[in-house]
């Protein structure tokens, strides 16, 4: 076993009590940079999940009939991103621990979709 292995496989050190230790009990301590730009990510998936919560209740709340199905795609979409948060930061920080690549997301692409969706049908519910 080289020295590189053993330092990937241990943790950083007995005191070391930081959870979730599928993350941090593994590899090598990144620059710090990369590990506070993989928290500030993740900050910003919840604030944009708390933003389409915020979007769907003032489409419920100030929308005109029928749109409520818009008000319950951004309700969805925001639950997807919020439940996505978390695992998404415990990737990203394991694969830089690792020094591998950071792993791509679905997330990104099916909110996308879904807030062009739910526009749609609002601006369809506006013109008509």
């Amino acid at each position: 076993m080289t020295d590189e292995s053993a330092s990937r496989s241990e943790p950083t050190g007995p005191a070391d009590r930081r959870w979730p230790r599928r993350v941090y009990g593994v590899g090598t301590e990144p620059d710090p940079r990369f590990t506070l730009a993989n928290e500030r990510t993740f900050l910003a998936w919840l604030r944009t999940a708390l933003g389409l919560m915020v979007a769907a209740a003032a489409v419920k709340a100030f929308g005109t009939d029928g749109s409520e199905w818009a008000a319950v795609v951004l309700a969805v979409l925001a639950v997807g991103v919020a439940a996505e948060a978390f695992p998404r930061w415990s990737r990203n920080e394991r694969a830089l621990r690792l020094q591998l690549p950071l792993p791509s997301t679905p997330v990104a692409v099916v909110s996308a979709v879904g807030v062009v969706a739910a526009g749609v049908m609002i601006a369809v519910v506006v013109l008509i």
